[in-house]
């Protein structure tokens, strides 16, 4: 696993992968709890998909228990990627947010939903290349309230991360309003095909 963002690594020679390479992101490193396929992947598209908001817990546990690395595990504040208020009244609820609560629970963190804000409704991420996704989610992100995050350090929780392209996005805005360190964490990584 690249020790920056998570992604298998194609080789056993590097620690990092090559797109941390060749663009360095924001946050300090990334972690998932697995691929996103077979059980996982099932999991993820109930919550996501079918409203099953009672997996949240569950699913979060599993994360919990994986063993979180210390750094994430002393962050002041725990922040979910945002949904667009459009896909927030379509879905009803933000599957980051709820993992997003139980995590912060556990760790006696903070949890500020009302600083990072999705301002731009964009296309979903799904069938898009690498380059076509950090093209489609540049600019989508605005601080709201930077007091929430303001020398805070962040973790950042997402449910599924393929390219990277959002949390690079969410991480860049964070940091440009005065955050601290950023770390990622997601339930499942996804390959591009």
């Amino acid at each position: 696993m690249c020790r920056k963002c998570g992604k298998p690594l194609l080789s056993d020679a590097s620690l990092t992968c090559g797109s941390c390479l060749r663009d360095e992101p924001a946050f300090h490193h990334g972690r998932s709890f697995g691929l996103y396929e077979g059980v996982l992947k099932k999991g993820i598209n109930l919550l996501k998909y079918h409203g099953k908001k009672r997996l949240a817990r569950p699913l979060s546990d599993m994360l919990i228990q994986k063993g979180l690395p210390p750094s994430m595990q002393t962050a002041d504040t725990v922040v979910p990627v945002p949904l667009h208020h459009k896909r927030l009244r379509q879905r009803e609820f933000n599957q980051a947010a709820l993992l997003a609560k139980h995590i912060a629970a556990h760790l006696k963190g903070r949890l500020v939903i009302n600083s990072l804000e999705k301002v731009r409704d964009t296309s979903p991420q799904v069938g898009l290349r690498a380059q076509e996704r950090m093209e489609n989610i540049k600019n989508s992100f605005h601080i709201a309230n930077p007091e929430g995050i303001k020398n805070k350090s962040i973790l950042l929780i997402d449910d599924v991360v393929t390219t990277g392209a959002t949390i690079r996005e969410c991480s860049k805005v964070l940091k440009k309003a005065g955050s601290g360190d950023i770390y990622a964490l997601s339930l499942a990584h996804g390959m591009v095909e």
